[in-house]
């Protein structure tokens, strides 16, 4: 039988890498209320702690919302959008109009009425 050491022989002070498996190790700091439940739901499914807690997050992850997108995506998603309002606002519109009332038109409707601006979640909200 061949014992391993738990350090290398190469240098006393470094540890010896043992292999437990392929994935990673990581370490989860949780409350010990936590702990006790993750403890009692994995020997309810007869699995270990470690196990148990792999299968608990894939769990989350499946029914968790996804990422919120970025502030940039969001910004061109919202002109992108923006643009296609108008686009289809101005093939609504009276040819006949003149071009500032067409603008008009197109803005109060892009923009919404101004008494339900304070409403408005994309507008920056003034302080009283």
């Amino acid at each position: 039988m061949i014992e391993v050491s738990d350090f290398s022989s190469s240098h006393p002070d470094a540890p010896v890498r043992r292999r437990t498996g392929l994935d990673p190790i990581s370490a989860v700091k949780m409350p010990e209320r936590l702990t006790a439940t993750v403890d009692a739901w994995a020997e309810a499914h007869h699995l270990s702690r470690s196990a148990a807690i792999c299968k608990l997050v894939e769990l989350g992850l499946k029914i968790a919302p996804a990422a919120p997108a970025s502030a940039h995506s969001v910004a061109s998603d919202a002109t992108r959008i923006e643009e296609i309002a108008v686009h289809e606002i101005k093939a609504l519109l009276d040819p006949a109009l003149a071009a500032d009332e067409r603008e008009r038109r197109i803005r109060r409707l892009i923009d919404g009425p101004p008494e339900f601006s304070h409403e408005r979640i994309d507008l920056p909200k003034h302080r009283a």
